[in-house]
């Protein structure tokens, strides 16, 4: 008998047992801690922790690469020339079909970060990057951009319900990239239950959703490290005239990493992590 639910789904994971204390609990903690003892030097002086914390709270969401909340994967550690590629928002009839040749022709392995209801939508172009050896992450089921926001409740059933998506095509996710790459106090108390571990980027374009794509190339070059994740996004330009233009950009992209001297390698090696899992086949039997 086929059971229709994932191997892993919330609460599933030894990560759901217990946490650590995120950097922003024990930011908070020595916030607290420490009023009274400056409220008796100079009570002017006590609120200046718990004012830094807020700030804190308020602006750290909007840097990606911090994990401040919780652990965020946002470059690789391998002192290597090796850089991965990652692609935002897909499967799309239109851009991925396209897409997919180009990094076949450089000799790229990227990861595509799809929401679910894409992936339902256009189960066909999911088939073509897992064929093609590609990695997919969970990039939640509706990319709501103001998810962030959410409780935790709605941000756990967007990531399961993904995951539900995923374990038809026979795999699950290990990796999640939030929308809009910003990261809140939500995730802190969602993603444990999840079982997936949160990724970020180092290098983007800014490109706004490939709003913005003409000069995307230089602005993802220009510094560009080893051990950079790289952000890119699989969805057609708002202006069907800046496909072309988007599809110049990035191979502008792969050529200009490998004449920096780097390597495009895939992000479970970069990071040592794996990026999904394949699930038991009809025929498998679980073992206990």
């Amino acid at each position: 008998m086929k059971d229709s639910k994932p191997a892993i789904g919330p609460g599933d994971h030894p990560a759901c047992s217990r946490r650590p204390f995120s950097v922003a609990e024990w930011s908070g903690f020595l916030a607290f801690f420490l009023y009274l003892p400056l409220w008796m030097v100079d009570p002017r002086l006590a609120p200046v922790p718990l004012a830094g914390f807020i700030l804190a709270c308020l602006v750290l969401p909007f840097f990606p690469e911090l994990s401040f909340f919780l652990p965020v994967i946002s470059r690789g550690r391998t002192g290597r020339s090796w850089v991965s590629l990652t692609f935002d928002d897909g499967p799309d009839p239109v851009s991925t079909p396209l897409l997919l040749p180009l990094l076949e022709r450089y000799g790229a392995t990227a990861t595509f970060f799809v929401t679910g209801d894409r992936a339902s939508r256009y189960p066909e172009n999911l088939r073509e990057i897992l064929a093609r050896g590609h990695g997919i992450g969970n990039h939640s089921y509706t990319h709501d951009d103001y998810i962030m926001f959410r409780n935790p409740d709605t941000i756990v059933g967007e990531i399961d319900r993904t995951q539900q998506v995923f374990s038809k095509f026979g795999f699950l996710a290990c990796l999640f990239r939030p929308p809009v790459g910003i990261i809140t106090s939500r995730y802190a108390d969602a993603l444990p239950r999840t079982g997936l571990q949160a990724v970020n980027f180092s290098r983007r374009a800014r490109d706004l959703g490939n709003r913005r794509v003409h000069g995307l190339a230089r602005r993802i070059l220009r510094n560009l490290q080893a051990d950079d994740i790289i952000l890119l996004h699989d969805i057609p330009p708002r202006r069907v005239g800046n496909l072309p233009v988007w599809l110049s950009e990035v191979e502008s992209v792969l050529a200009g990493i490998k004449e920096k001297g780097l390597t495009v390698v895939s992000l479970d090696t970069l990071i040592g992590q794996p990026v999904m899992v394949a699930l038991p086949g009809p025929g498998e039997a679980k073992k206990d």
